[in-house]
């Protein structure tokens, strides 16, 4: 199973090593202290803080609709246990009145043998 993993996982990433990285602007934190001026320590920072923003709002809209998604299986979970608890009381009612009707049949016999 590792194994298929590692395969396919290869496969998926060889042909991105076989090719020339070009230099382009990743998003991600940057490191602003080395930066000489006033003006682009601040832009650095204020890259940084767009940045972290960005991603807060991507993982909450994205944890939202895992919430979402699990909120909808509880109350499909819900439904299903109370279909079963409905279907568990009529089988136990149904199992009831056969031994009731059974009860009551044994009761005029016992008074009839005892006269």
């Amino acid at each position: 199973m590792i194994g298929r993993i590692a395969l396919v996982a290869s496969m998926v990433i060889a042909p991105h090593l076989l090719t020339p990285a070009y230099a382009q602007d990743v998003p991600g934190i940057e490191i602003c202290t080395v930066e000489k001026t006033m003006e682009r320590r601040t832009s650095c920072l204020q890259s940084n803080v767009d940045f972290l923003m960005k991603t807060i709002t991507r993982l909450g809209a994205v944890h939202q609709q895992k919430l979402d998604a699990a909120n909808r299986q509880i109350d499909g979970l819900k439904s299903a246990v109370v279909s079963l608890q409905k279907t568990v009381d009529d089988l136990q009612a149904a199992q009831k009145k056969p031994a009731e009707d059974a009860k009551k049949k044994d009761a005029p016999a016992a008074k009839d043998a005892v006269k």
